[in-house]
């Protein structure tokens, strides 16, 4: 049975060791792992405006830059943003964006959804744009011949090492999603070739929240495990 995502973490196993190093990371090790998954949050209203050092950032950077991708495309770039004017030209676009969305909603959602704070642009000191190039490896990457968007997938995985690495530094991370992203792309001036996977809000913050912003708001909780799990074939479910 899966445990509880609170559930103390039971003793692993030690795998063989056939090279004299061991295989398995420590207790401490692996409580660490599963510490800032579980505590990692999207960080909206908590920002400092104490800028990251440079050798905090290098190791996020190169955190996501270990990321797994297909065919060892290593499709991602990164833009990092501290150009307040900038800032306050991709501020104008989530402004139209988040108006739309916002019109989606109605009665009490709609009043919920235009009380959350959706985005940290101007509050965090940096801003980092995480890209895609759909060209890099040529016409024909190893492992991305039958679904051509795995090249969008390996970024995302970008994404979620920086994010990871981040919270282990006490360092907040909120991706703003409501962007126009070819609106986006022109105001970064990106190659034709290249998307705005990911535009994030980055630094120092005075909490981690205890859980998820959009589950303590009321907005939606946590699916239980147990009623997302199938074997061999997908279970029919009720409405989620």
């Amino acid at each position: 049975m899966p445990l509880h995502p609170d559930a103390a973490l039971p003793a692993a196993p030690e795998p063989p060791d056939p090279g004299g190093k061991p295989l398995a990371f420590s207790r401490a090790e692996r409580d660490a792992v599963y510490r800032a998954i579980h505590e990692r949050r999207d960080v909206r209203s908590q920002f400092l405006p104490a800028p990251v050092p440079d050798e905090v950032l290098t190791r996020l950077l190169t955190a996501a830059h270990h990321a797994p991708s297909v065919g060892f495309m290593q499709p991602w770039d990164f833009i990092l943003i501290d150009d307040p004017e900038v800032k306050r030209a991709v501020k104008a676009l989530y402004t139209g964006a988040n108006e739309q969305a916002a019109r989606l909603f109605g009665g009490e959602r709609g009043e919920l959804y235009r009380r959350l704070k959706l985005e940290g642009i101007e509050d965090s000191p940096l801003n980092v744009v995480v890209t895609c190039s759909r060209t890099r490896g040529g016409p024909h990457v190893l492992g991305r011949t039958s679904s051509v968007d795995m090249d969008l997938f390996s970024t995302c995985l970008a994404v979620q090492n920086f994010w990871l690495a981040a919270r282990a530094e006490g360092v907040g991370v909120g991706w703003v999603s409501i962007l126009d992203e070819q609106e986006l792309a022109r105001l970064l001036q990106l190659p034709q070739d290249v998307v705005p996977l990911a535009y994030l809000c980055v630094g120092y913050v005075t909490e981690f929240l205890p859980e998820p912003e959009l589950q303590a708001r009321g907005w939606r909780a946590r699916l239980p495990l147990e009623d997302l799990l199938h074997r061999n074939r997908w279970t029919p479910r009720g409405p989620t």
